[in-house]
């Protein structure tokens, strides 16, 4: 699933956008303003960001200039009223991917949205997987929470995302061993309940996510 960092201030219109975004499939994390865009930006890891450009406390060029200066990468949308050849010429030599003039349709930011993902090789089958304050990246195999990161096996990688992918759903046991062990005549349920302890210790500082063990079915990730 996409994760979109959306910053605006415009209480009523980030709800109508964020509202339509989630409907389409992506998963959308709101902020007012741009103080609040690069803490969470840094802690959340989005797949891209789109961002209003006239906010309060800091506008968005100035946002998108302190995020480049650690990422490169991240495709960022600006949305502005703003309509001046020169304020676009400035959109795009801070690093922005694209510019969208307010009022805008809700199809037409998605079309922007995919073709930046598509650009820059995620797509709408993003390797990043969130939960809780986690984010999980599934093709570096590495688990960010805030700062702090976590190099984590490709299995024990695989599993959390199979769990994530699953979550507030019974993960069967005979399916895991099925899916990541089959060739292993050494790997027994015992092993799986190994894995699964490392994992919670991986999310511990997350209180709110928990592993529960269906004794004799399986597993199941929540979000309390």
């Amino acid at each position: 699933m996409t994760n979109i960092l959306y910053v605006e201030d415009e209480e009523s219109l980030a709800m109508i956008v964020s509202d339509s975004l989630e409907s389409h499939g992506f998963m959308v994390r709101h902020v007012p303003n741009g103080q609040q865009a690069l803490l969470f930006h840094s802690k959340y890891r989005p797949d891209i960001i789109v961002l209003d450009v006239m906010m309060p406390l800091m506008d968005g060029f100035t946002v998108a200039k302190e995020i480049r200066k650690t990422d490169l990468h991240t495709p960022i949308i600006f949305l502005t009223a703003l309509t001046q050849t020169e304020d676009v010429v400035k959109g795009f030599k801070i690093g922005g991917n694209d510019y969208v003039r307010k009022p805008f349709k809700i199809e037409e930011l998605i079309v922007r949205i995919e073709a930046a993902l598509k650009k820059t090789g995620q797509g709408m089958s993003s390797s990043k997987f969130v939960i809780g304050d986690y984010t999980l990246d599934a093709t570096k195999n590495i688990l960010y929470y805030g700062e702090q990161t976590e190099k984590l096996s490709y299995r024990e990688a695989e599993l959390l995302k199979r769990l994530i992918e699953s979550k507030d759903k019974v993960l069967p046991r005979d399916e895991i061993i099925r899916t990541y062990w089959s060739n292993d005549t050494y790997f027994t349920g015992r092993s799986l309940d190994v894995f699964i302890s490392r994992i919670r210790k991986y999310l511990a500082a997350d209180e709110r996510i928990k592993i529960t063990n269906i004794r004799g079915v399986g597993y199941m990730l929540s979000l309390e």
